[in-house]
């Protein structure tokens, strides 16, 4: 998201406001991965964004 609003190095703070988001659903942030291709965190919980990835992997 920080690319598509020509401002690669707002990674954080796109981070953050997509944290504070009370729609998780809303916009996918259980895709966002840390630089170092890890997970990171998730307001829903690491268990809830591995599920997540893993549902979306299963229906492709």
């Amino acid at each position: 998201m920080a690319q598509q609003i020509d401002r690669p190095k707002a990674m954080r703070a796109v981070g953050t406001a997509i944290g504070k988001n009370p729609l998780l659903m809303v916009i996918p942030c259980h895709r966002v991965l840390t630089k170092t291709g890890q997970l990171g965190g998730y307001r829903g919980g690491l268990t809830m964004k591995k599920a997540l990835l893993n549902l979306e992997q299963a229906n492709k």
